[in-house]
């Protein structure tokens, strides 16, 4: 039987992450818009993997960057909202997740693929007379 307990500490890592992105870093990201997308955790949960999705940023590369140095910072302030519940704050590692964008680069190939209409019958053009 699976253990729930490493899901809902990354419900509760993604809630709480998701309100410190929101209140307290405002310094570290501006007026760009961060989502936490996923967060998956080891089994020991010693270490939270962090997906982020950005919106009106120009550089993406950049604004990790400033997130991960100031790692120190947004565990500190996540360890001060759960010293109550959790034994051990993990290590946050983050990603940028490219979900979103591949998705539509997906929709993009497809909206350009050309599908003949139904009207054409198939067995003609495979079997000729």
């Amino acid at each position: 039987m699976e253990n729930k307990r490493p899901k809902q500490i990354a419900r509760q890592i993604q809630k709480d992450l998701g309100e410190i992105f929101q209140k307290d870093l405002k310094d570290v990201i501006g007026s760009s818009f961060v989502t936490i997308t996923d967060v998956q955790t080891t089994p020991d949960l010693a270490i939270a993997r962090i997906y982020l999705s950005f919106m009106m940023v120009d550089n993406k590369e950049e604004l990790l960057e400033k997130i991960k140095d100031n790692g120190k910072k947004i565990r500190g302030l996540f360890g001060n909202r759960v010293r109550n519940q959790f034994r051990i704050v993990p290590n946050f590692q983050f990603y940028i997740d490219e979900t979103a964008e591949y998705a539509q680069k997906m929709d993009e190939l497809f909206s350009t693929l050309d599908i003949p209409s139904e009207e054409t019958d198939i067995d003609e053009d495979i079997y000729p007379n």
